[in-house]
C-alpha cells in the first residue's frame, strides 16, 4: 500500500477510533498502552481517537492524562449517548483513509489489524473481523450469537456470519456515507445507565450492503472479557426487535436509499 500522497498532505492513513463508557478498569489493565504501542510501530501514519461517552468514573480524566503525552492522540468527550453516537463522533472528527473501531477492552486485540488493513487494497470497502470461535463465553453469549446468525438471514438477507465482533474498518468514503445516514436515523439522545444496542453493528452493514459496498469478513482472534451490559433475555428481545426495525426502515425508505 502506497501511504505517500496522504502522509505529503498530513493526512493520517488510518484512523482507529476506542469508544470509553466506565472503561477505568480496563485502562488500568493497560489496554490503550497496548494500542498506542502497535501503532507506533507501523510504517505508515495514523492517529488514535478516543471518545469518552458521559463516563460516570475517572474514564475521561484517564483518557486526557493519556492523550496529553503522547502525539496523534486525542479525545472527544460526549455525553453518555450508547457507542454508536459515540463512535458516529469518532467517524465525524476522523481524517484517515481508513477508519478502524476497536473495543477498550481488546477482546480482539489491536495486532489483529494486520488481518484487516490488507483487504483494502484488494477493493473492499468495508473490512470487518469475525471470531475464530467464542471459547470462554457463557452459552448464554454463545446461544444469542447463532441466533443472530439465523436471524440475520432470514429478516435482513445477511450473509454475515459475525456481525457483531467490535472489530470494524472502512474507507473514509464508505464510513462517512454510512454514519451519516445513521445520524439521520438516530438523533442524538442522552441516556442514563449502560447502553446496548445489538442492532447498531448489523444496521452499519446492511446499511453498506444496499449502498453497494464490497465487504470482506475476515477472522480474528477473540477473548471473552465479562461485560455487566449483556443480558440475555432482554438482549434476546432486542436484537429481535432491532432486526425488524431495520428490515421495516429498508421496507419504507426511511435510510433513503432508494431512486
Amino acid at each position: 500500500m502506497n501511504h505517500t500522497i496522504h502522509e505529503m498532505n498530513n493526512q493520517p492513513y488510518l484512523s482507529v477510533i476506542v469508544p470509553a463508557y466506565n472503561e477505568a478498569k480496563n485502562f488500568h489493565k493497560g489496554t490503550l498502552d497496548s494500542i498506542y504501542e502497535y501503532l507506533q510501530r507501523e510504517p505508515f501514519s495514523w492517529e488514535l481517537i478516543l471518545v469518552n461517552d458521559g463516563s460516570s468514573d475517572s474514564t475521561l480524566s484517564l483518557l486526557e492524562q493519556f492523550a496529553a503525552s503522547r502525539q496523534s492522540v486525542r479525545v472527544i468527550n460526549n455525553p453518555h449517548q450508547g457507542k454508536a453516537a459515540a463512535i458516529t463522533s469518532g467517524v465525524t472528527e476522523s481524517h484517515g483513509e481508513i477508519i478502524l473501531f476497536t473495543d477498550m477492552d481488546q477482546a480482539t486485540p489491536i495486532t489483529e489489524m494486520a488481518n484487516l488493513l490488507p483487504e483494502f487494497s484488494r477493493g473492499y470497502d468495508i473490512v470487518i473481523g469475525s471470531r475464530k470461535d467464542r471459547k470462554g463465553a457463557p452459552i448464554y453469549r454463545q446461544i444469542l450469537a447463532y441466533g443472530m446468525i439465523i436471524l440475520r438471514g432470514l429478516i435482513l438477507r445477511l450473509p454475515i456470519r459475525d456481525s457483531q465482533c467490535g472489530f470494524k474498518a472502512f474507507t473514509a468514503s464508505s464510513a462517512r456515507k454510512i454514519f451519516s445516514i445513521l445520524a439521520k436515523i438516530h438523533p442524538p439522545r442522552v441516556l442514563s445507565g449502560p447502553a446496548v444496542n445489538p442492532g447498531f453493528d448489523v444496521e452499519i452493514l446492511y446499511l453498506g450492503r444496499k449502498l453497494g459496498y464490497r465487504l470482506a469478513e475476515v477472522p480474528v482472534i477473540w477473548t471473552h472479557q465479562e461485560s455487566k451490559r449483556v443480558r440475555f433475555a432482554q438482549d434476546a428481545i432486542s436484537g429481535l426487535k432491532e432486526l425488524l426495525l431495520v428490515r421495516f426502515r429498508s421496507l419504507t425508505n426511511a435510510y433513503g436509499l432508494k431512486s
